[in-house]
């Protein structure tokens, strides 16, 4: 099992990496071994696989918990055959579900991975249920109106305190795409992000971050299709005055967007160093 401090030092000297991707074991779309060949293209010397974990609710976008072990023994294979071309990492992107599931579940430490991205994508409505706020913009106004009876103010608080919670609980690595709920949030209000009660749950997610010596994402999957990052270009100044490790992922679910506007996030940030 690879130390994460370890990643990190070698990364921050080496900006041709991507920790956060997916496989034909979750919402992938292509082999792993694509995967491996686009980030070759790319130029890429280290690379990271990063599943959907499985979860105990269900969800169409999640691995299986009887795929583990071949997910791992895929790595394992590819190791082996890229070896000395890029180096390559076991992980998982891990939902928060409470109690229930998390980065800090002793299933999923038990999995022996090389790092853990923690994320939030389901959310507890009124009543107790999970709902996907991630997905597409339709959906997630669907899901405000029929789970979340209409209270919109009340999916974002309690994104944040998913969040804010998950990091608490321990186990995580890097969080993952940490304000995401601002894009499917302002397709209902657009102007969500500039009220001052959303700057605070950002606030005290940075805080809860810095707090807890975990690393941050700037995830550059929605870039090219929305023009923005995750967490939004305002927030990176109080992320980088907390003094919080960024890594730079590009999200990839195609061979394609392995390295997908990474260098115009390296860009931007060297512009405020």
């Amino acid at each position: 099992m690879t130390q994460f401090q370890d990643i990190l030092t070698a990364i921050s000297a080496d900006r041709r990496y991507n920790l956060h991707s997916h496989t034909q074991f979750c919402d992938g779309h292509a082999p792993m071994e694509e995967m491996v060949e686009g980030a070759v293209r790319a130029g890429l010397t280290r690379y990271g696989f990063s599943p959907h974990s499985p979860i105990v609710i269900a969800s169409p976008c999640n691995m299986s918990a009887a795929d583990v072990e071949a997910y791992k023994a895929e790595v394992e294979r590819l190791r082996r055959k890229y070896a000395g071309r890029i180096e390559l990492y076991t992980a998982m992107e891990v939902d928060y579900l409470g109690s229930q599931w998390g980065p800090a579940s002793p299933e999923v430490q038990a999995y022996g991975l090389d790092y853990i991205i923690g994320s939030v994508h389901f959310v507890p409505s009124q009543d107790g249920v999970y709902a996907d706020t991630d997905g597409p913009a339709d959906r997630f106004v669907h899901y405000v109106h029929e789970v979340f009876h209409d209270d919109l103010r009340y999916v974002v608080d309690r994104f944040f305190a998913q969040t804010q919670a998950m990091i608490e609980a321990g186990g995580l690595n890097i969080v993952g795409h940490f304000d995401k709920i601002g894009l499917n949030a302002s397709s209902i209000q657009p102007d969500i992000e500039n009220e001052p009660w959303y700057a605070r749950h950002i606030a005290d997610t940075i805080d809860c971050m810095a707090a807890h010596g975990v690393a941050a994402e700037i995830n550059t999957k929605a870039y090219t299709r929305h023009g923005r990052f995750f967490p939004a270009r305002q927030w990176w100044p109080q992320v980088l005055t907390a003094g919080i490790p960024l890594v730079v992922n590009s999200d990839a679910h195609d061979p394609a967007l392995t390295d997908a506007s990474r260098a115009e996030a390296f860009t931007l940030l060297d512009a405020l160093a």
